[in-house]
């Protein structure tokens, strides 16, 4: 199984801890890569690949999810338990966290909406748990 993340909408001065978190959070958990959306920053981008992990910024992340070959997994407070789901999920991965508000267009792109809680939460703390329990 190769598991890709895609960080939607990153903003540069509100953002770059967070994405960064994001991107940390991928390498520590077994993730092979993460792409991004939103304003694209270098800066961002060297300090990734210092870690020798794989970062891409992505202009149309919507036209990424829909060449992709992999399941595609969003993950929002919205979305079903992922107890029921992580036993489905086979194969390759691409885990969408998202950053603003994400566009109702993502939910319907996506193979399957995951939530680990309907509580506010962090999109990090949300990675973390669905990247531990795909191992």
């Amino acid at each position: 199984m190769t598991i890709q993340v895609l960080r939607l909408s990153h903003r540069i001065h509100r953002d770059i801890r967070l994405s960064t978190h994001v991107a940390l959070t991928s390498r520590a958990f077994g993730a092979s890569k993460i792409y991004y959306s939103g304003q694209h920053d270098s800066s961002l981008e060297t300090s990734i690949k210092k870690l020798n992990f794989p970062i891409e910024y992505i202009e149309n992340p919507k036209k990424l999810i829909k060449e992709s070959k992999s399941t595609i997994v969003h993950l929002t407070i919205k979305g079903e338990d992922y107890k029921k789901i992580i036993p489905k999920l086979k194969g390759n991965l691409l885990i969408i966290v998202g950053g603003e508000k994400v566009p109702t267009e993502y939910y319907k792109l996506a193979d399957y909406n995951i939530s680990v809680t309907k509580y506010p939460h962090s999109e990090v703390a949300a990675l973390a748990v669905i990247l531990e329990k795909l191992k």
